[in-house]
């Protein structure tokens, strides 16, 4: 049974900086793709960042340079480092897995309850 937990989350104001955790279970870790999506109040669900099995990774361009995916694989743990946030970042933010490359895409199968950010002016 495949379990994904965020932690993290927080108030932050304008500039600083969060990091993200996901904590898995339940399967081989190091072969499944990851990602962080964010949904805000009345906006759809939008892929934040995604790291591969490969270690390979993709950013929305929203958020490049200013945020870093990375997995360990010994820890089986998903991180988002988020620097420079903005009050545009401000939603749940939510870890998804899968066997399947969706990248950005919010088609992954597994999905955490989320983690809230808000970031103040």
């Amino acid at each position: 049974q495949v379990q994904l937990v965020e932690s993290g989350g927080g108030s932050v104001q304008a500039g600083g900086s969060l990091r993200l955790s996901c904590a898995a279970s339940g399967y081989t870790y190091s072969s499944y793709c990851m990602g962080w999506f964010r949904q805000a109040p009345g906006k759809e669900r939008e892929g934040v960042a995604a790291i591969d099995s490969d270690g390979s990774t993709s950013y929305a361009d929203s958020v490049k340079g200013r945020f870093t995916i990375s997995k360990d694989n010994a820890k089986n743990t998903l991180y988002l480092q988020m620097n420079s946030l903005e009050p545009e970042d401000t939603a749940m933010y939510y870890c998804a897995a899968d066997r399947v490359r969706f990248g950005l895409l919010p088609r992954y199968r597994y999905w955490g309850q989320g983690t809230q950010v808000t970031v103040s002016s």
